[in-house]
């Protein structure tokens, strides 16, 4: 039988401990459009923490065009 895969959800505060930035980093990451996955559920902001990584591994998090 194949495992499956799981996806790892998180909060805000979650994937800010997880990058080492204020939960403000990561409001302000998404106002100002900076590209990191986000998806709003509910009034919830939830983030796939593979994805993220993946973004950081990319530059995503490194890019500051203001």
């Amino acid at each position: 039988m194949a495992k499956e895969k799981t996806e790892n959800w998180i909060g805000i505060e979650e994937i800010a401990e997880h990058l080492g930035v204020k939960p403000r980093t990561i409001r302000d990451w998404i106002k100002n459009g900076k590209g990191i996955p986000a998806y709003k559920i509910g009034r919830f902001w939830k983030f796939n923490q593979n994805e993220v990584d993946e973004w950081v591994r990319s530059g995503g998090a490194a890019n500051d065009n203001e």
